[in-house]
């Protein structure tokens, strides 16, 4: 079966598409246009093209019954009802969006244009009388909201919802916690398009969602799992192994842990430099470095290091402030909770480019990295 491309950006065009979609009958290509001769299998719903975090190329096949299962599962846990777009459609989590919406029998809400706190406030505004209401963030979009939340219109806007689901990456301690301070209905999640979008929320499972780790990692399993990559069986037989029971796993490559029914992820498996000989975990430094004031948004990434090999540098947009400060601050608290060989060597100021998905651009702060001198 041939697939439709249709430009992820444009949200009312995907909306439309998503029936046809859904029931099979034709298949969406988005972020990638297909080569003529390729084919998806009989049920594709979607193939979504992503990077992941380790900035190879993937597309991603979604079956309809996939995507169904994963939004089920979601009204099972938090609710049905009316469900705003503020994510790009050609991203998992805002074609989730559009899908919950269309199984709940309700018109998405398309948020307009760039998104800020007053598109945020407007969006709300439209939203029907009487019915629940759910959205889906990245944390980059959920701080910009509540950084604005002294404004009574963007709180009331916050609050309106049953449901804001805050996923794609980590969200840092002092956001959490200033969300909870304020009322705001927050709803960690944890997944990736191999999952059809979240599938773990505030660490429990979705419905039908098994989990156990395997040599530290984190495997995944359940009816919302992707079909495979496209035109890559190899890859498609690495990540989704078959036990002998028959059960079909995702490999999340995440490090973590699953523990009385509750699943904590520590980290990407890959995420991890060698300085001076000893492992590092990039991700849980950055965690660290996050809790500093003005570091919220902090990107930790390894680079090339003269004396140790390898060390951890940050980058931040700390223009206008003491980034010698919080750079101390920042290799205190790291050598406080993992020891003086994980500080990072140095801090770099600047605006943190981002993915239209609203994540940092990791790979082009890697590019960065080589323009950098090291120092200590």
């Amino acid at each position: 079966m041939k697939v439709r491309t249709v430009d992820g950006a444009d949200a009312a065009a995907v909306r439309d598409a998503l029936p046809a979609a859904l029931d099979g009958e034709q298949p969406l290509a988005l972020g990638f246009a297909p080569a003529a001769d390729q084919t998806v299998p009989a049920g594709t719903a979607a193939v979504i093209a992503t990077s992941g975090s380790s900035g190879i190329p993937k597309r991603v096949i979604l079956s309809g019954d996939a995507l169904r299962a994963s939004a089920a599962a979601t009204a099972a846990r938090i609710g049905s009802g009316q469900w705003m777009l503020a994510l790009p459609s050609g991203y998992v989590a805002g074609l989730q969006v559009l899908v919950r919406a269309h199984l709940a029998g309700t018109d998405p809400i398309l948020l307009e244009g760039r998104f800020t706190a007053d598109a945020f406030v407007s969006a709300t505004t439209r939203a029907a009388a009487g019915r629940d209401l759910y959205t889906s963030l990245v944390p980059a979009q959920l701080t910009t909201l509540i950084d604005a939340a002294e404004d009574p219109s963007v709180l009331r806007a916050l609050r309106a919802h049953t449901a804001i689901l805050v996923g794609g990456q980590a969200l840092s301690d002092g956001i959490r916690t200033r969300a909870a301070d304020l009322r705001v209905p927050i709803v960690r999640t944890y997944g990736s398009s191999e999952t059809s979008g979240g599938c773990v929320y505030d660490g429990i499972p979705l419905d039908g969602v098994a989990v156990q780790q395997v040599d530290g990692e984190l495997w995944l399993s359940g009816p919302m799992l992707a079909t495979g990559y496209l035109g890559d069986p190899e890859r498609t037989a690495q990540t989704f192994p078959t036990d002998t029971d028959g059960t079909r796993w995702y490999r999340t490559g995440d490090l973590g842990e699953f523990r009385d029914g509750v699943v904590e992820v520590h980290g990407r498996r890959d995420n991890v430099i060698v300085s001076g000989g000893i492992n590092i975990s990039l991700d849980r430094v950055e965690r660290i470095v996050r809790r500093v004031p003005g570091l919220e948004h902090a990107v930790v990434l390894g680079m090339p290091h003269e004396r140790w090999g390898e060390a951890s540098v940050l980058f931040a947009d700390v223009r206008g402030q003491d980034g010698g400060r919080m750079l101390e601050a920042a290799r205190a608290l790291v050598a406080a909770e993992i020891g003086r060989h994980a500080r990072p060597v140095q801090l770099e100021a600047g605006v943190i480019p981002l993915l239209a998905s609203g994540k940092p651009d990791r790979q082009l702060l890697r590019r960065m990295i080589h323009e950098v001198p090291p120092h200590d």
